[in-house]
């Protein structure tokens, strides 16, 4: 995805369609003058639906329409001839897309599967005809009722990226190197900081036709939780990975600390976030002979570790069998 192609917010104007107002007819034929009440009712306004699609994988397409309107319900007839609904509203987006109140900001849904649909706003109800009001101390009600109006407001749609294995870290540690080595992604490499301007998706082929999906967030710098550098933008995506793999360079100045700080970025975001499964990755361990890496071994905190350098292909079958096995444990 290129930087303008990826959009992962949006906010957006919503209306959906009023009911259409129920009718007051009375029968009236050739062979009746005075006929009884016989107004259908009113159709519902239309919705405005929210419907994932896995084929999208942005909210691009929503970036230049930004006004989402349904049509009204259509009125009641004689004999009883209940009004057209208003046409439904679809907005089409990608899996992993919350929506939100954008004035309260609280959560509406979320949409995680294929063609399932969310209804964002409902359309008024359509208005009873006027046979619904008849009684036997009241035959010909000559009144029905309206329809109701619709709804609207703006919202916030905003994409979370469906992946296993969501790769953490400082810029330039070496995430779209290991994601372009793995999979068939093609990340933009570079030997400068923020490289990465948008997450990347990669499938990982595993043995056996299995594979599983990684993401290349863009890097975390320390205060992202606080919005600094690309701050909360990017942090979002990480929310709905299976496992985290916080990746750090052998030429590291302290391995352990970097580490602290990345973690303590996502617990300063979310808390919940530490709840996952972690595992920790040195990069471009090619640097290293052996007695270099007995010395970072004996400084690493106490979690999962793996040394790999993704230019040399080390160590990368292991690593993938490991991210495998914890996926599945």
């Amino acid at each position: 995805m290129s930087n303008a192609n990826f959009v992962d917010y949006v906010k957006v104007f919503c209306r959906s369609g009023k009911g259409g107002a129920g009718s007051a007819h009375l029968r009236r034929d050739k062979l009746t003058s005075k006929g009884g009440p016989d107004g259908g009712d009113g159709g519902r306004g239309g919705h405005v639906i929210i419907r994932g699609n896995e084929q999208l994988w942005t909210l691009l397409h929503l970036k230049y329409k930004r006004h989402v309107f349904a049509t009204h319900g259509e009125s009641g007839a004689s004999s009883l001839k209940t009004g057209a609904s208003g046409g439904d509203s679809y907005i089409e987006v990608p899996l992993g897309t919350v929506a939100r109140d954008a004035e309260t900001k609280e959560v509406l849904f979320e949409v995680t599967s294929h063609n399932e649909e969310q209804v964002l706003i409902q359309g008024g109800r359509g208005g009873q005809g006027n046979d619904h009001f008849k009684s036997s101390t009241h035959q010909t009600p000559r009144f029905a009722q309206p329809g109701e109006p619709g709804d609207e407001g703006w919202f916030i749609l905003e994409l979370k990226l469906l992946a296993d294995v969501g790769l953490v870290g400082f810029p330039n540690a070496g995430k779209s190197t290991l994601l372009a080595a793995i999979s068939a992604a093609k990340p933009k490499i570079a030997d400068y900081p923020f490289t990465t301007l948008v997450p990347n998706l990669g499938i990982v082929k595993y043995r056996d036709d299995r594979s599983f999906v990684m993401a290349d967030i863009p890097g975390i710098i320390e205060g992202a939780s606080e919005g600094k550098g690309l701050g909360h933008r990017f942090l979002r995506h990480i929310e709905r990975n299976s496992m985290l793999i916080f990746m750090i360079p052998a030429d590291s100045n302290d391995i352990a600390e970097e580490y602290r700080i990345l973690l303590n970025e996502l617990e300063e975001y979310n808390p919940e976030l530490l709840d996952k499964q972690r595992l920790l990755v040195i990069t471009k361990s090619d640097l290293l002979d052996e007695e270099l890496t007995a010395e970072i071994k004996k400084e690493l905190p106490d979690v999962s570790y793996h040394f790999i350098s993704a230019v040399a292909n080390l160590g990368l079958v292991a690593l993938n069998d490991t991210i495998w096995d914890m996926l599945n444990s």
